[in-house]
């Protein structure tokens, strides 16, 4: 299993997404899942769950569990939700031996598939994870349309004991976006300066619905705008 591109940064990721809503988009989605779902259980699962904190609000409705690549991310989850299962698997290959009325990806993390191939293969995951009349949600990176090579943005967030500064370049490579994160951490310990690299199959809408239907499932709904202007797919197991 490769090593997830947050492997350093995970010690202060929530800091630096402090402010997103999470319990608003945890809303959202339960409302839009109850809308589709079909089966009579509460039980979800979120893959690539990073520290669980969708789960935290996603608690409320189901009974959750969660899948991520990165045992840093893994390990403050656990420690948060101790009466969740979190497994670590790459999203593309896994087996859980069990079915779920639920299923979200979020922020964007099946970007990291990278390939059309991978995608078609994690969409065939997904369904396997999926009870009869279950719903998934997938919420994509962007497409090669919308995607800007050459955009810088900075992050600094800080807390009490933390300053951290964030310098995000995005690059472009074939179907891949490369995004190279240069970042400044400062503490009463000193200051440390890294870069982590991150690439991102830039996948067409085309290609998001082809590797749905491949799988076996039924789009319900395509929301364009989504959570974050990126889009939602949601899409359900027959029977």
């Amino acid at each position: 299993m490769s090593e997830s591109a947050y492997a350093r940064s995970t010690r202060f990721y929530d800091l630096i997404y402090v402010g997103k809503p999470y319990e608003q988009e945890a809303e959202f989605l339960h409302d839009r899942i109850q809308a589709h779902l079909r089966s009579d259980g509460n039980a979800l699962l979120d893959v690539g769950c990073g520290t669980g904190s969708h789960l935290a609000h996603l608690r409320r409705h189901y009974r959750c569990d969660g899948v991520d690549v990165d045992a840093g991310f893994l390990a403050i989850a656990r420690e948060r939700y101790p009466d969740s299962a979190f497994h670590q698997h790459d999203m593309a290959d896994f087996d859980l031996d069990r079915r779920y009325d639920a299923l979200v990806c979020l922020f964007s993390a099946i970007g990291y598939v990278k390939t059309n191939e991978r995608l078609r293969q994690t969409m065939r995951t997904f369904a396997r994870h999926l009870l009869p009349g279950g719903v998934a949600v997938v919420e994509p990176w962007l497409t090669p349309d919308t995607f800007i090579p050459g955009h810088v943005r900075t992050d600094t967030p800080e807390s009490p004991r933390l300053k951290v500064a964030r310098m995000v370049h995005s690059g472009m490579r074939g179907d891949l976006s490369v995004l190279t994160f240069s970042y400044l951490i400062g503490s009463a310990e000193g200051i440390e300066h890294f870069e982590e690299h991150h690439e991102l199959g830039l996948f067409t809408t085309e290609q998001m619905l082809d590797a749905i239907h491949g799988a076996g499932l039924e789009v319900v709904e395509h929301d364009p705008r989504g959570l974050t202007g990126r889009g939602l797919y949601f899409a359900r197991q027959p029977g």
